[in-house]
C-alpha cells in the first residue's frame, strides 16, 4: 500500500514538473534566472541562455517575442523601452518567419 502511494505521488510530481516546463520559458543571464509565461503550452525554447546572444537575435524569435521577452530584456537592462518597441514593430510587421 505504501509503495503504491509513493508511486502515485511521484507520478503527480512528474506531471507537475512536465506542466511547469511546458508553461514557462526559463531564461538564464549569467547568474540571473527569470521565468516567463509561454503564450501556449509548448516545449519550444524552454531553456534560453541570453548571455551569449544578441538582443536582436532573441527578439527575432516569434515564440519568445509573443511571450514578452522584450519586457524581460528591459528589466535586465539589456534593452531600452524605445528599442524594445522598435524591434517588436520591426519583427511583427515582417511576414518572414525567423
Amino acid at each position: 500500500m505504501l509503495k503504491k502511494m509513493i508511486s502515485y505521488i511521484l507520478l503527480v510530481l512528474l506531471g507537475a514538473a512536465g506542466y511547469f516546463l511546458l508553461n514557462y520559458h526559463i531564461i538564464f543571464s549569467g547568474a540571473t534566472v527569470k521565468l516567463l509565461n509561454k503564450s501556449k503550452l509548448t516545449s519550444e525554447y524552454t531553456f534560453i541562455n541570453t548571455s551569449n546572444k544578441s538582443v536582436e537575435s532573441l527578439m527575432r524569435i516569434d515564440t519568445l517575442r509573443e511571450a514578452g521577452i522584450g519586457n524581460v530584456l528591459v528589466e535586465m537592462g539589456r534593452l531600452s523601452e524605445e528599442e524594445r518597441e522598435s524591434l517588436e514593430e520591426k519583427f511583427n510587421s515582417d511576414p518572414v518567419y525567423y
